[in-house]
């Protein structure tokens, strides 16, 4: 065997596995929920641990209006892989960067009078047009945004200049998961009257949004012009229980096999720190995943556990960096090479990062964002079966 054809051998037993088809019918699903909102993905942090671009490429075929990330960088990869569509950044460029996101035809975010003059200056003259500029407002959050009271004198510089465009003012919603919260309604009055005021200073607001995954599935109100669908895309409700109705399908299956078996003595401990102790003999099954692929370290003393055989076994002792061990059990036959599901679907029984997130006491969002890239992605085109 060649070295070429070696490198295509996967060196370790442990992937991702990325249903495409469960991320287009996320998103149909998504559209009718919202309608007439148009839906725009949001792909940032790797598609949040799925792969940003054949994930971009199935929400666009979904029928998703354009694209949401947080670095330029971001935006650069999905340009790179020849994705064209609206790219909106979510956060301002920092001063010296803002030519860097008009090279990758990005629509930035902005909401100070620096990068708002900085934009113009990096437009001037620009055959390819208006530059598209979304103007955010913190209406509540208090994390970036203009200020209320700043957004009339934004909004008439971004105006007034012929080589940018006033595309759309927006907010992002601080408690939409929590539905009792009233922080939800007086940020949506907040960047209502906000946009009131830029309507009456003679400036056109073309589009509004606020709403987030949480927001579009359960406040019909903050739906506006626009929804930016983040977690939901792939499966997750932002919170508990809250998935609006929506038939919301999980797009991720983390995999890996047994490396190596033995059966350990009554008595004796396994693992870092030795704080898993048996109480009779029983079978371990090694694992090649660890906490650098994003199975937290945490994990191991909250109780997780593993899909081997249709069947759920302890995480057995500390995860190590690389590896964890599993009791599966006295007499077990788990051999060599068998699949083992960290997250997914296996027979009948599921772990869901929903799981992890509880045991961690955490949000499924930091679970699938936290999945290490050294773990390869594989979509539903190249994927194992």
């Amino acid at each position: 065997m060649d070295i070429a054809t070696m490198a295509t051998v996967p060196a370790r037993p442990t992937w991702i596995e990325v249903d495409l088809a469960a991320v287009a019918h996320n998103v149909r699903a998504l559209r009718a929920h919202v309608a007439p909102a148009a839906v725009w993905s949001v792909v940032k942090a790797d598609g949040y641990g799925h792969g940003a671009v054949p994930v971009a490429r199935a929400v666009l075929a979904a029928g998703a209006e354009g694209l949401a990330v947080a670095l330029v960088e971001e935006a650069e990869e999905l340009r790179n892989a020849g994705i064209v569509a609206p790219v909106l950044l979510l956060s301002e460029p920092p001063p010296g960067a803002v030519g860097r996101a008009r090279a990758a035809g990005v629509e930035p975010t902005v909401y100070s009078a620096e990068v708002v003059a900085e934009s113009a200056s990096v437009s001037a003259g620009d055959s390819a047009g208006p530059w598209p500029l979304h103007l955010k407002i913190d209406t509540g959050m208090h994390r970036v945004g203009a200020q209320p009271d700043e957004a009339v004198a934004l909004a008439r510089a971004i105006d007034a200049d012929p080589g940018l465009h006033l595309a759309s003012v927006w907010t992002h919603l601080a408690v939409a998961d929590e539905l009792d919260a009233l922080l939800t309604e007086v940020q949506l009055a907040r960047l209502d009257q906000v946009c009131a005021a830029i309507v009456a200073a003679g400036v056109a607001v073309p589009c509004r949004h606020a709403a987030n995954s949480a927001g579009a599935l359960v406040h019909p109100a903050a739906r506006l012009d626009r929804v930016r669908f983040g977690i939901a895309v792939y499966g997750i409700p932002p919170a508990p229980g809250l998935d609006g109705g929506v038939d919301l399908r999980p797009a991720l299956r983390f995999v890996s096999q047994v490396s190596h078996v033995k059966v350990v003595a009554a008595g004796e401990a396994v693992s870092y720190g030795q704080r898993y102790r048996v109480a009779h003999d029983t079978t371990i099954a090694t694992v090649p995943v660890g906490y650098a692929d994003g199975l937290r370290r945490a994990l191991g003393t909250a109780g997780a556990e593993v899909l081997i055989g249709g069947r759920r076994w302890p995480i057995a002792g500390t995860v190590t960096m690389d590896q964890i061990t599993v009791d599966c059990g006295p007499g077990s036959s788990v051999a060599r090479g068998d699949e083992v599901v960290l997250i997914g679907r296996q027979g009948t029984e599921v772990i869901s990062a929903e799981e992890w997130a509880d045991q961690l006491d955490t949000i499924a969002y930091e679970v699938t964002c936290g999945l290490g890239r050294r773990v390869p992605r594989r979509t539903a085109t190249d994927s194992r079966g």
